[in-house]
């Protein structure tokens, strides 16, 4: 009897282990890789191999106009700063709050820049970008605040703890990449969060096109108030906060003067540093013929350098950015990120 029920147990067991090691492989296969499509959701975890390697005096929190207008490489090569992306494709107001709680969790800018476009949302969107932004979060409380704080009435959390509960139904959708990538390191799509486009598809001015108007132009109370929570933190920290506005400007992604105004008035308000680049455009070298991939809504390659090196002179003129060349450790680091840049982009160039 009792040699029986040992054998039961363990057939048991076995059973178990089984059925859980086979759970965890289908997760692993089935969750979107995000490296050919949709490279976005790899930035939120590409954050943590970046600051292994080194910490970084700025950190660029916000939405996609931020991993398309700044690029860390630019800034290391023309100021020597040592920088970091945390964007995301509409990235939030309290997602941006939860990047920057996360952050903090490893390391201590100097300076914290976050751009303004997101204010103008006041409830969370869509279930696809808050997929991008946390999945790639580490597990801590903070992720569980941003999820909670993100997802939309059709989200659970438990698909966010186990990821298998959303994406059973991918196995239609399945490429030989999440086969490849489920049991191996991905590659890396950013560098240090910038997402490089090389194409070129020129913004074109239409007669008489205006923005529709908004029957509200008042800044949503809760991205305010995740902006206060932002701005508590950093004071907290003794970090610098630095608001700005991207320079790109279309239609469908107006930045209104009523939301500047309001922004303008909270930065006076609290002493902080604002920066609306649209107005300064021609000034920084931006050419809307040549520097965005798709008409407009965001910059290329060219564009951010150009955006870069502009925002770079700022950071060390009036901000003290400090210089870190001289640091051989974190040069050989830069150097490193700087040469595999400048190989993707001539690489994009040269097919």
């Amino acid at each position: 009897m009792k040699r029986t029920y040992i054998i039961r147990a363990w057939a048991l067991s076995v059973a178990l282990l089984l059925t859980v090691a086979i759970l965890i492989c289908a997760t692993l296969i089935l969750q979107p890789k995000y490296v050919s499509a949709s490279p976005e959701g790899s930035l939120t975890e590409e954050y943590y191999a970046s600051v292994k390697e080194t910490n970084h005096d700025v950190l660029f929190i916000g939405d996609c106009e931020v991993y398309e207008s700044f690029v860390p490489a630019i800034l290391w090569q023309e100021y020597g700063i040592s920088s970091y992306v945390r964007g995301g494709a509409q990235q939030l107001v309290w997602h941006s709050y939860y990047m920057l709680e996360d952050a903090l969790r490893y390391e201590t800018p100097k300076t914290v820049v976050f751009n303004v476009l997101a204010l103008k949302y006041g409830e969370p969107q869509k279930e696809a970008y808050n997929r991008l932004a946390l999945d790639g979060m580490a597990w801590s409380k903070t992720k569980l605040d941003a999820i909670h704080a993100s997802k939309t009435d059709e989200e659970s959390l438990a698909s966010y703890i186990w990821p298998l509960l959303r994406y059973h139904s991918r196995w239609k959708e399945l490429t030989s990449e999440d086969f490849r990538y489920a049991f191996a390191d991905k590659p890396t799509v950013s560098h240090s969060g910038y997402l490089m486009q090389t194409d070129i598809v020129p913004y074109e001015y239409q007669e008489g096109q205006k923005p529709r108007p908004l029957a509200d132009y008042t800044l949503p109370q809760t991205a305010m108030d995740y902006l206060d929570r932002m701005r508590s933190l950093c004071e907290e920290k003794g970090i610098e906060l630095i608001l700005i506005k991207a320079p790109t400007d279309s239609i469908f992604y107006h930045w209104y003067d009523e939301w500047d105004e309001q922004i303008t008035a909270y930065a006076e308000k609290h002493r902080l540093s604002y920066y609306n680049f649209i107005p300064l455009a021609d000034e920084i070298g931006i050419d809307m013929t040549t520097d965005t991939y798709d008409a407009g809504v965001h910059l290329n390659v060219y564009g951010a350098e150009k955006m870069t090196r502009y925002f770079g002179k700022i950071l060390t003129e009036n901000h003290s950015a400090p210089d870190r060349r001289g640091d051989t450790a974190l040069a050989a680091v830069w150097d490193a990120r700087l040469a595999a840049y400048e190989a993707e982009k001539t690489a994009a160039a040269h097919p």
